[in-house]
């Protein structure tokens, strides 16, 4: 396989797809609530699921609470996660095959498309030694709309200077999913969490899944996200 194919670009989600994530985050969430003398809450992770920190804090916290109020919140909670992923140690984290696979695609145009707190994202790439693989990051409050809106894809492939119809994809989410569709590209579902994909591509449990290349492969002749993945 030629390892740098012209024209193709990657874009990485963050939480599920770089780093198995959730359990860490709903750790994070409860351990939060419960300084604030809160409830735990039994169904948790189905609310967390593809929402931002803004909505979370609205639903678990306070309905009516001002924007700034709610940042504050936010804020903690994600610094709570990150000394947490700092004391777990990353590496029990990252999803098995991602270091072998960036590294054997190094010359693939890379980027980060993530609805992730900022600092989440700088203190993955950091901890994980990721940072030399990606070429440009976009988070959800660079572009107007969050995912499920196109906007954070067709934003990271004009700066790796890819047509997006030339990007693949790598997500966790429907609302992921949703978003890298709405922008023309095709899209890997990558199966860290409970999730059933609809209009994936390709479905990976991890990038050691021997499914993955043979179908990139393909990809690289491919001359639009149109082609699907065809076994």
């Amino acid at each position: 396989m030629n390892p740098n194919p012209p024209g193709l670009a990657m874009i990485f989600d963050l939480d599920g797809v770089l780093i198995h994530s959730m359990p860490l985050h709903v750790l994070a969430w409860q351990a939060y609530l419960g300084q604030l003398g809160l409830p735990a809450c039994a169904d948790l992770e189905a609310r967390m699921h593809g929402k931002r920190n803004l909505e979370l804090v609205r639903d678990l916290i306070d309905p009516l609470i001002t924007d700034d109020a709610a940042s504050w919140h936010g804020a903690a909670k994600e610094q709570l996660f990150r000394e947490m992923l700092a004391r777990e140690g990353v590496n029990k984290y990252q999803v098995p095959g991602l270091a072998g696979f960036l590294e054997k695609y190094k010359n693939i145009p890379k980027a980060i498309g993530s609805n992730a707190e900022p600092a989440n994202i700088a203190f993955v790439l950091e901890h994980f030694a990721l940072r030399p693989y990606f070429q440009a990051v976009v988070n959800g409050l660079e572009v107007i709309r969050p995912k499920p809106f196109p906007d954070i894809y067709l934003e990271a492939a004009s700066r790796l200077g890819a047509p997006p119809e030339r990007c693949i994809v790598f997500e966790d989410s429907p609302t992921g999913v949703e978003a890298a569709r709405a922008a023309g590209m095709r899209v890997v579902g990558v199966e860290t969490t409970p999730t059933e994909f609809i209009g994936v591509d390709l479905e990976i449990n991890d990038f050691h899944d021997p499914r993955l290349e043979p179908w990139l492969a393909r990809q690289i002749g491919a001359p639009s996200a149109t082609a699907g993945y065809h076994p």
